[in-house]
């Protein structure tokens, strides 16, 4: 189907995992992060906010460097985890994971950040002086209003997961049906010749992406018509 080998589907599977996991787990982190963010300026939101930043400026390899470093059998974490009588995490899906949730955090937190900062406090301190409690605010008020930004920020995540390469590279290597992503797939089709393979699944990531982006502007210009209106 559609050309693609066993690799190819396995390759997919791993990715897509590995897309939804770490989409998943950065919404529940970046949520209260955001919220918190949006809540007021401090020279400590400053340096957390920088922090949350760092992936967009920092090269991948240099992440992937210091997670292998960390989580391998030397690390403090690796090495930590082998004397509980775990095993560590450089070439796992897990150690993957994470280094995608570190890797993709501004591109959820981002989003989010500014749908909370463009909704303000007034919103929520209505609710709070009509009775509603902390949960019946978010879901009856902040989540209705800022579900745009939720939208984005689910998009945005999963894209970026997709397209990863150096930091899964250095961390997860090439390990089939453990940590070979599809970038990583293309680069060792690229690296054997294999052209007609790496063409194939390099344009399906190509329609994706300009999709994701499409369904990412459309949807802000939807949310800024809605706020004018």
């Amino acid at each position: 189907m559609l050309g693609l080998g066993p690799q190819d589907w396995q390759a997919i599977e791993v990715t897509f995992k590995l897309c939804l996991y770490t989409t998943l787990i950065l919404l529940v982190i970046a949520t209260p992060l955001a919220w918190w963010l949006a809540a007021g300026r401090s020279n400590l939101r400053t340096a957390v906010q920088a922090v949350v930043a760092l992936p967009l400026v920092l090269p991948p390899t240099v992440l992937g460097f210091y997670l292998l470093v960390a989580l391998g059998p030397r690390g403090f974490v690796g090495s930590t985890l082998e004397d509980l009588g775990l095993t560590h995490l450089a070439f796992s899906f897990e150690g993957i994971l994470l280094a995608s949730v570190l890797y993709s955090m501004p591109f959820a937190v981002q989003p989010l950040h500014e749908a909370f900062s463009q909704l303000g406090r007034r919103p929520v301190e209505v609710a709070s002086a009509l009775g509603a409690n902390a949960v019946d605010r978010f879901l009856t008020v902040v989540l209705p209003l800022t579900r745009g930004g939720f939208v984005v920020a689910f998009t945005l995540t999963f894209a970026h997961t997709l397209g990863e390469f150096g930091v899964i590279l250095m961390l997860g290597g090439s390990i089939p049906g453990e940590t070979k992503v599809l970038s990583v797939l293309i680069y060792d089709h690229a690296e054997a010749l294999n052209y007609d393979a790496a063409h194939r699944l390099s344009l399906g990531l190509l329609v994706f992406s300009f999709l994701t982006l499409f369904v990412v502007y459309a949807i802000n210009r939807r949310f800024r018509v809605a706020r004018v209106g």
